[in-house]
């Protein structure tokens, strides 16, 4: 060619060569892409460069050649733009965007304190290539050109992106068979076919997601009805209708991971009323969170429906128009009033259009609360006057009730009031995992003041009371300072077993408690609670069993494929035996494996193609 001859970096090369760098740079330092062998190596090492090539090669179809230098500028800026957002969130997250995601303007108002935390002054290193080609383009050097490729060159330079993809393609699906087709595993697919074509992929999913609830007929629902009835777990008879015709009051805690259960930081007490509580509660130590991107609505959604949460977005914005046999839903069949009790904006994840999909009778938003400057953090109002608040709106709800209520203050970046400091911080050069101590503590204290309040409204024994963990509240992002804080490596099989959240089930009566060790998740509490207030739930569409059943299984599949059973840990392709921490031949974890991919699957059919509409409640 002859830009060689002359020694002239073409323009379009100039900006491939600076995003192609910047991009490799950003998996290693940013998205912190772990390689096995040299095989990966290579291939996350070019699989930015075919996009690349592709997309700023179009510029040369302009004839002028200032319209060529401004579209190769634009686009290096844009590029940047939508890497940088996937830093942000990866930083908070530890996930990449999806397209969904995107349409979630709503929330990007109230995430305040959460996503500032996460920009850093350095990020503007970012778009020093951007900056640099803008200066080239304004005092175009010498060692630059800025000429049209010939028709024949252009030819050749499509032909070399089309063969690159080809390649990557190709060693893509030789490290990782049927790549396309594990669509829940972000992680391999940026990593395997890069972030940019990781783009297009979720856009192509979002059509096809689309198509599917107009193309979808009863017929689909045959095989996952005999499925699900198959795995169903029969009640025990000890525990079935022990709480009939009770109140029904679940807690959702916001980010409080199980970690912090009968754990102390500087020597004080984390949670000393959990700690207390579940003494003479159900305690389930090995129940973990299965959300996805949804985070706290995804748990309200495995909460009420023990379905699994999407892949790609929330539930509660994509599907909010779907039909759902909820447990509230179920509840109010059978006598119960319904309400949700959140001091958060209405329309945050979607939930007055959600809520009323999913039959509740009454949501209490923000605009039910007293909210003053002086009784709000983070994210909004603080627990104790949240749960002040709301305990007086249980006492005029007709009975029996079902009360869903979530906190606030135990949220990213953990900020509180130096008033309700009831412990010191952890001493780490992380100030987010210092803090989470500090509102975890508060949120406890909460959560003790509540039920105070309901022993003396007359609530508390007339009600069986629900606690549990909604999400993790550190990220993989914060492993160093935890790794300080527990005294050991944070190790994938650590990083699975960090996700286990609390359940504590306190059923009126109970004077002795009882810790139960089974594997279990959040898709488990509809069967569990509609069990224990007598209801059966055989003939139910759902994925998740009864935790005090004999026949539950111990087992609990992840979003991204990762699942965990009473013997093994499976997790970014790896299989782990769970005491020793030894990795096993994958072949181990397979049987498993298979099990978690047909019920994500099975819930995905039943999400996208609105499949409950053709069920008949029997």
């Amino acid at each position: 060619m002859k830009w060689l001859v002359g020694r002239k970096l073409p323009l379009t090369w100039a900006a491939v060569l600076l995003l192609w760098i910047k991009t490799f740079i950003v998996y290693l330092a940013n998205f912190h892409i772990d390689t096995e062998n040299t095989l990966q190596n290579w291939i996350l090492w070019m699989n930015p460069l075919s996009f690349l090539l592709f997309v700023l090669g179009l510029g040369q179809f302009w004839k002028k050649t200032e319209n060529q230098m401004t579209y190769v500028v634009a686009i290096s800026l844009i590029l940047s733009l939508l890497l940088y957002a996937n830093v942000v969130f990866y930083r908070f997250f530890n996930d990449y965007l999806t397209l969904p995601l995107l349409f979630q303007t709503n929330n990007f108002g109230d995430l305040g304190n959460s996503a500032w935390e996460e920009f850093q002054w350095y990020d503007f290193f970012i778009f020093t290539d951007v900056l640099l080609l803008f200066l080239i383009v304004k005092r175009k050097p010498s060692f630059i050109s800025f000429q049209p490729f010939s028709t024949i060159s252009r030819r050749a330079y499509f032909y070399v992106a089309a063969s690159l993809l080809c390649l990557n393609l190709g060693l893509a699906e030789t490290e990782r068979p049927q790549l396309l087709t594990r669509t829940f595993d972000r992680e391999a697919l940026v990593k395997n076919i890069g972030i940019y074509y990781y783009d297009i992929y979720d856009i192509l999913l979002q059509s096809k997601s689309s198509a599917q609830r107009a193309l979808a007929d009863s017929s689909e629902l045959s095989d996952i009805e005999n499925y699900i009835h198959a795995n169903y777990a029969k009640p025990s008879d000890k525990w079935f209708g022990i709480a009939q015709r009770k109140n029904v009051i679940v807690i959702s805690m916001e980010s409080m991971q199980n970690f912090v259960i009968n754990h102390k930081v500087n020597g004080q007490e984390i949670t000393p009323f959990l700690n207390r509580l579940i003494k003479n509660s159900l305690y389930f130590d090995n129940f973990y969170h299965q959300t996805g991107q949804g985070k706290t609505s995804d748990s309200e959604f495995l909460l009420e429906n023990s379905l699994y949460p999407l892949g790609r977005g929330a539930v509660f914005f994509t599907n909010s128009g779907n039909t759902y046999y909820s447990m509230a839903k179920k509840l109010k069949n059978s006598g119960y009033y319904t309400a949700a009790m959140h001091a958060n904006n209405k329309s945050f994840w979607n939930r007055d259009i959600m809520y009323p999909a999913l039959g509740y009778d009454r949501f209490y938003s923000a605009d039910d609360y007293h909210i003053t400057p002086e009784n709000v953090i983070n994210w909004g109002l603080k627990d104790i006057p949240f749960f002040d608040q709301s305990a007086k709106f249980l006492e005029e709800l007709p009975n029996p009730f079902y009360a869903k209520l979530i906190t606030l203050t135990n949220h990213h970046p953990f900020y509180y009031s130096p008033e309700d400091q009831k412990i010191s911080e952890f001493t780490s050069n992380d100030g987010t995992v210092n803090r989470y101590f500090v509102t975890a503590r508060y949120t406890d204290e909460a959560v003790e003041r509540f039920l105070e309040k309901l022993k003396k409204n007359g609530l508390y024994d007339r009600s069986i009371i629900v606690l549990y963990g909604d999400h993790y509240g550190i990220s993989q992002n914060h492993n160093e300072a935890m790794s300080q804080y527990l005294g050991r490596e944070i190790t994938p099989l650590e990083a699975v077993k960090l996700q286990k959240v609390p359940c504590i089930i306190h059923i009126p009566g109970m004077k002795k408690g009882m810790t139960i060790h089974e594997v279990a998740g959040q898709i488990d509490l509809r069967p569990t609670i509609l069990h224990l207030l007598g209801i059966e739930t055989k003939h139910d569409i759902q994925f998740g069993h009864d935790l005090l059943s004999r026949d539950h299984p111990d087992f609990v599949a992840f979003r991204d494929g990762s699942l965990v059973t009473d013997h093994y840990v499976y997790t970014r392709n790896q299989c782990y035996e769970q005491e020793s921490g030894k990795l096993l031949d994958r072949q181990v974890c397979s049987r498993f494996s298979k099990t978690a991919q047909t019920e994500l699957s099975y819930s995905d059919r039943i999400i996208y193609g609105d499949l409950l509409r053709f069920y008949k409640d029997k």
